[in-house]
């Protein structure tokens, strides 16, 4: 009997360590349980004086007595049953964990359900703070590079290139601080807004025109800043009021959404961005349709009393195929010239003008489309074409010439994605400059660039690029002032950090 009971001690000491306070209780039971039946056993084998006297009833009472303890025991081992399951369940979940020492209560972590039935104890002004938040989005992005010209070019200036404009300096193309909110019709939200403030070279690039542009510094860093309201009509009527990016080319400002670190010649010719207003309705899933009333190219403040038009197609033949259709009407030559201030009522800097009369209307015709296609995973082409033409006046006169000036030419693109990290990308590109209504002067410009990608992280990109720009006339600088080659070769290292909540290009 005494091993029997040591055996018991030793079982009851080892559901301890695991099951805590609970299992104590029922060892406790079993141990006495233990005691009783073996003394009951041995007393009806060597009965005493005591036990003699008795009797059977006692005996029976002492039976049910035992009988009662076994119900209780096994009603115990069934709810001792339920709840080893229930812990392992809860560790199961990642829900609950139990640390148990020996003779210390069980200790565990709530549920998740128990977690999502205590009470926010956050304050009416803290729900405010947290749905701004997740209505709206902060992003920024931070674009530098180093770039080397084999020309070795006087002033270390890399002609008709748009961002990376600089040979041999360590530069910040550009700095962006963006902030949306995106209208949600689905939750109620009709209106939105766009702004995006920018700063470095890029915004000389972009704002830094005074024949283009009468005041650039006050738009210098606001590269886009739009309203936006959703009208409820058929599929959803957008309507955006400000300054946007051009759709005019298929590349854009932010250099982590193209193929290639440099921008093309018609990126650099096309308009940059617009102000005025713009309506875009989806006909359906496949069609949209769009169009927009500006000020003109590259106008924050118009230049002179005609608005621009452009007409905007787009069509998404497959999920992997997008075609866009640009046709841009418009007058860009100007009807004043700023003057220094000479009127007694005081105006803002800049105001000051005299009208230039008659000033030229020729008109200016833009005809640009472009398809992207992702043909594999890992395959992406573009191709894209253009034609425009410029004439100073619309009717032939004296002193006035309507001989027109034109572009034409286009661009391909492929890139090939090796792993989540690496990629490389080419461009070659053709623009017949008659005219000089991109460069100045009539020519047959021509480029190739090859590029690599190594991203080290979702928001960390390195660009490596070596790109060849050549021509049929003298167009780029050499190290001798006054001679002009008729090509250049650049080879540059792009650093690209981005971070925010909006997903995908920007």
């Amino acid at each position: 009997m005494r091993n029997r009971v040591e055996k018991q001690r030793i079982a009851c000491r080892s559901l301890s360590e695991r099951m805590g306070n609970f299992a104590v209780y029922l060892c406790v039971i079993a141990f006495v349980l233990g005691r009783v039946v073996p003394v009951h056993a041995q007393e009806r084998t060597e009965p005493d004086r005591d036990s003699e006297r008795i009797g059977p009833d006692t005996n029976a009472g002492l039976q049910r007595r035992v009988e009662r303890l076994e119900a209780e025991v096994a009603e115990l081992k069934r709810l001792l049953k339920e709840n080893a399951s229930s812990a392992v369940a809860s560790k199961k979940e990642g829900a609950t964990a139990f640390e148990s020492r020996e003779g210390d209560a069980i200790s565990s972590k709530p549920k998740a359900s128990q977690v999502n039935n205590v009470p926010s104890s956050l304050s009416p002004d803290d729900r405010k703070e947290l749905d701004f938040l997740r209505e709206n989005t902060i992003n920024v992005g931070l674009d530098t590079y180093y770039m080397y010209n084999f020309n070795h070019p006087v002033g270390r200036v890399n002609l008709l290139r748009a961002y990376d404009v600089l040979s041999n300096n360590f530069s910040i193309n550009q700095a962006n601080v963006i902030f949306e909110h995106t209208p949600d019709v689905s939750a109620g939200r009709r209106f939105g807004a766009r702004v995006d403030l920018q700063f470095g070279q890029a915004t000389d690039t972009l704002q830094g025109n005074p024949f283009n542009e009468p005041r650039p510094q006050i738009y210098r860093n606001l590269f886009q800043a739009y309203g936006t309201y959703v009208v409820p009509v058929g599929n959803g009527l957008t309507v955006d009021f400000g300054k946007w990016g051009s759709s005019l080319g298929i590349e854009g400002n932010y250099t982590k959404d193209q193929m290639n670190y440099s921008r093309s010649y018609y990126y650099d010719f096309l308009p940059f961005y617009h102000m005025g207003v713009r309506v875009n309705y989806p006909v359906n899933s496949r069609f949209t349709l769009t169009y927009w009333v500006v000020n003109g190219t590259n106008q924050a403040e118009a230049t002179n009393a005609f608005k621009a038009e452009v007409f905007v197609f787009t069509a998404k033949p497959t999920k992997s195929m997008t075609w866009v259709v640009n046709y841009y009407l418009g007058q860009e030559h100007p009807d004043r010239v700023a003057v220094a201030p000479s009127s007694p009522i005081p105006v803002q800097p800049g105001l000051s003008f005299v009208a230039i009369r008659p000033a030229p209307d020729g008109l200016l015709h833009i005809f640009d489309s472009y398809i992207s296609w992702q043909a594999t995973q890992r395959w992406s082409l573009a191709l894209e074409g253009d034609y425009a033409i410029q004439r100073l006046w619309r009717n032939e006169g004296p002193g006035r010439s309507s001989a027109p000036s034109h572009v034409e030419g286009g661009a391909a693109y492929a890139r090939y994605q090796l792993s989540s990290r690496f990629a490389v990308a080419a461009r070659a590109e053709y623009l017949a400059d008659h005219g000089g209504l991109f460069s100045g002067i009539s020519q047959a410009l021509k480029e190739t660039t090859a590029t690599f990608d190594y991203r080290l992280s979702d928001g960390f990109l390195m660009r490596y690029e070596w790109r060849r720009d050549f021509s049929n006339q003298p167009t780029f600088l050499t190290d001798t002032q006054g001679v002009l080659s008729k090509e250049q070769s650049t080879a540059t290292v792009g650093l690209v950090w981005w971070w925010g909540r909006k997903e995908g290009a920007w």
